[in-house]
């Protein structure tokens, strides 16, 4: 067994979490990449552009490191339709939960795994896991949107915080929602030859 290095292109301890609790130590790298340029694509294609290019950021930045695999995650969520990433201000973080009540979306996640090095293999894919919203009342809005919670996650809400309370139910991979789809990780190592235990 060959121990390889994994690079967290993320600065979200929720994707940390994930790893650290599925036995992985990765080292976090954030990218700093900006996250534009991607209106009028829809959530899979914005997810998957945005996490490469936080992966192939990070790549380049640690060229010396051959072997190393530099993993890149974007998370946004479609409702009907609209992308949404991170909410812009207060306010809009209050309309958007406002129009969640009752409603159904799709937390998308794109996931970038790219291998350091001349020539280095890339390995990508997209994960999607249903959100059932529940049924908020305007304080309740008002005093999550006032936590500042909201502002720093993809659709204004995870699960694992103050808004898990507000959401009904999921259906498909919690992780996704949480910004890391470790099954798909799995895969996406398999697909450049690497165990998960490699990583361990």
């Amino acid at each position: 067994m060959t121990r390889r290095d994994l690079v967290l292109a993320s600065a979200s301890p929720a994707r940390l979490g994930l790893l650290r609790a599925a036995g992985f130590s990765p080292e976090v790298q954030v990218s700093g990449e900006p996250e534009d340029g991607v209106d009028g694509l829809g959530a899979a294609e914005v997810s998957a552009t945005l996490a490469r290019r936080k992966a192939g950021a990070v790549a380049a930045r640690l060229a010396a490191r051959g072997g190393a695999l530099v993993l890149g995650c974007d998370s946004v969520l479609d409702i009907d339709g609209q992308v949404r990433g991170k909410p812009s201000s207060p306010a809009e973080a209050t309309a958007w939960w406002q129009g969640y009540r009752g409603r159904t979306g799709t937390l998308v996640t794109g996931h970038a795994l790219v291998e350091v090095g001349p020539g280095g293999r890339w390995a990508e894919g997209v994960a999607s896991t249903t959100v059932r919203f529940g049924d908020p009342s305007d304080a309740e809005i008002e005093a999550l949107v006032a936590t500042g919670e909201p502002l720093a996650v993809a659709g204004g809400f995870t699960i694992d915080g103050r808004a898990g309370p507000f959401v009904a139910g999921i259906d498909g991979d919690h992780g996704t929602v949480l910004g890391l789809s470790l099954p798909l990780l799995r895969s996406l190592l398999a697909s450049l030859d690497v165990a998960v235990a490699d990583l361990w």
